[in-house]
């Protein structure tokens, strides 16, 4: 580097950390997650969660297997969803958190209101 010349200071933006993939099976609607979910991509969850009005009540596995890590953020994205899903006569499901994000979900008694479970298999299980 020469005495002209500025190191370049300037960091290319943080890359996404959570991608989702939206399926279904049997009538039930299938998130997969992967990545980090914290207050930088909160809002690309946020809006995979949400659920339209005109739909029936709705049914909703979240595969968790993949998800690194979870903040507060996510712990309260969870709340809001299961609270309008019963709302809507509906419900939510945690499959297969990773251990880390288990004992986050475990931390704050999360596991008391929404039903996880250890595979993706048991929670679509009637």
């Amino acid at each position: 580097m020469t005495g002209d010349e500025m190191p370049d200071t300037e960091q290319a933006p943080r890359p996404d950390q959570l991608s989702i993939v939206d399926t279904s099976s049997e009538g039930i609607r299938i998130l997969t997650l992967v990545g980090e979910i914290d207050y930088d991509t909160c809002e690309t969850l946020r809006q995979a969660l949400d659920v339209p009005a005109a739909t029936p009540p709705p049914r909703l596995v979240i595969d968790m297997r993949r998800v690194t890590f979870m903040d507060s953020t996510g712990i309260n994205l969870f709340i809001s969803a299961h609270q309008s899903a019963t709302d809507a006569g509906g419900w939510i499901r945690l499959a297969a958190p990773t251990s880390p994000v288990m004992r986050t979900i475990q931390i704050v008694g999360l596991n008391a209101l929404i039903d996880c479970h250890a595979t993706l298999r048991e929670a679509l299980s009637p």
